[in-house]
């Protein structure tokens, strides 16, 4: 499917620590399910932290999916929206969140935002070291994977 507007969508995490990982986990069912649009790219950015601002600063759209900590039940997805996506010093989300709050902090500076970010992201049950993720967030990566998805939709005006 084609559209004019790039849609990136931006997987991060740190796999080392199970559910901060999930950004990480969930892009090859992202891969998938997406190959069908042109403008879409599917990226691992890990903790890059600031090398990500030439990704931030090439898209029209962005989507970023990680583990927050919302405070809320493990497992839960969390949903935010262009402002409500910390931009520098706010709440710490996650273990790796300060280095891509500043990322977001220079794109803001430099006005080179994307039109609209959305964050996806996963309540972690567990944090400690270790390569997988805790079965409650496993259990979301289908419903985590569709949201994206209906997102690229909606953004591609399929819905």
């Amino acid at each position: 499917m084609k559209s004019k507007r790039k849609i990136t969508v931006l997987g991060i995490g740190n796999l080392l620590y199970s559910d901060e990982g999930v950004g990480i986990h969930v892009l090859p069912l992202l891969a998938e399910r997406l190959s069908p649009y042109e403008n879409v790219e599917v990226i691992e950015g890990s903790t890059d932290g600031i090398r990500l601002l030439e990704t931030i600063e090439g898209t029209d759209y962005l989507i970023i999916v990680d583990a927050v900590n919302a405070g809320k039940e493990a497992g839960t997805i969390v949903t935010l929206v262009d402002d409500e996506i910390p931009a520098y010093f706010g709440v710490k989300m996650s273990i790796h969140q300060l280095g891509f709050q500043e990322v977001l902090f220079a794109a803001k500076i430099r006005e080179t935002c994307p039109e609209q970010m959305i964050l996806f992201g996963v309540q972690p049950a567990s944090l400690e070291i270790g390569l997988q993720l805790s079965d409650i967030v496993q259990a979301q990566l289908p419903q985590l994977a569709e949201k994206v998805v209906q997102q690229v939709r909606k953004w591609c005006g399929v819905l």
